[in-house]
């Protein structure tokens, strides 16, 4: 192959194609036409004396050539991309850029709420695209640029990901602020007989590992409601007779209207962490913004 006269271009595009497997969705992530997007295929098809892409019942379905190609293609643009990254000096007053940061309710409320207002100070120009964490797909989701940062339990995550710790966080016991029968120095029974909230991400479980170390000591709590979201049980709790254990940042500001106590038995805490993909190592604004993320966690 003579590639003196290779554009460029024809590797994102086609790198583009493989990852959306459609001429429409390819050109809306590049920002072309898809007139623009269906001509640069035809091209990669000579290039490549391959038809790459083949029209499918949804879609088109890569050729084995395609797949072939994949992983080569990524790491080479990957790589141009870092060189260019490194030497390009980032000014967060005048930058524009968007983030993409996949993390849990708790940790949008807890984390990137406090990082949405120092970028605002420091760095206008940059945005924040809060996204769902979905661990399976993580990887994949950071191949493809859909996420660029990822706010987690480092165990959670795919070993492959680079990782720095953030913070270690405990739980709680809360209540309303007047709560009949929470105190100080709860007895395990005491802890219990009260109605409990728990937290299920998943949806409609009514046990944790909580209950099984309540069990271990011969004792078994009444979970009168399974929410599917941390940042609910605050509200809930301060307006019943309800308790939970809760994540203690998430309730750090809310002694006003809470009681916070703590449980009367361990209960393992969680580490949490930033993940990113080598792919984003060496950018200079998301690496600034890594920076940052560290500087606000480290204040919390």
């Amino acid at each position: 192959m003579d590639t003196k006269d290779i554009d460029l271009n024809l590797l994102v595009t086609l790198e583009a194609l493989l990852a959306e497997q459609n001429v429409t969705k390819a050109a809306n992530r590049l920002h072309l036409s898809q007139p623009a997007v269906s001509a640069q295929l035809s091209r990669l098809r000579d290039l490549f004396d391959d038809p790459l892409l083949i029209p499918a019942q949804r879609g088109m379905t890569p050729t084995a050539k395609a797949l072939e190609l994949l992983d080569p293609l990524r790491h080479a643009l990957d790589q141009i991309r870092a060189t260019l990254a490194e030497h390009r000096h980032f000014d967060p007053g005048n930058a524009k850029l968007t983030v993409a940061i996949a993390c849990t309710d708790y940790l949008q409320a807890v984390v990137a709420h406090p990082l949405a207002v120092a970028l605002r100070k420091q760095a206008p120009g940059v945005r924040i695209a809060l996204r769902h964490l979905d661990p399976p797909q993580l990887e994949a989701q950071m191949v493809r640029g859909d996420v660029d940062l990822a706010l987690m339990t480092p165990e959670q995550g795919p070993g492959s990901l680079r990782a720095r710790r953030l913070f270690d966080e405990r739980y709680v016991l809360i209540g309303r602020k007047h709560h009949p029968g929470l105190r100080r120095g709860l007895t395990v029974e005491e802890f219990a007989r009260l109605d409990h909230v728990i937290v299920s991400l998943r949806g409609g479980d009514f046990t944790t590992p909580v209950d099984d170390g309540l069990a271990a000591l011969g004792c078994q709590r009444n979970v009168a409601l399974s929410a599917a979201s941390f940042l609910i049980v605050p509200e809930i709790v301060s307006h019943s007779n309800f308790v939970a254990l809760v994540p203690e940042r998430l309730v750090r500001d809310r002694r006003d209207a809470l009681k916070i106590v703590e449980c009367p038995f361990p209960v393992p805490g969680f580490t949490v962490s930033m993940l990113w993909h080598e792919r984003n190592h060496g950018h200079s604004g998301q690496r600034w913004v890594r920076e940052t993320v560290m500087e606000v966690t480290d204040s919390l």
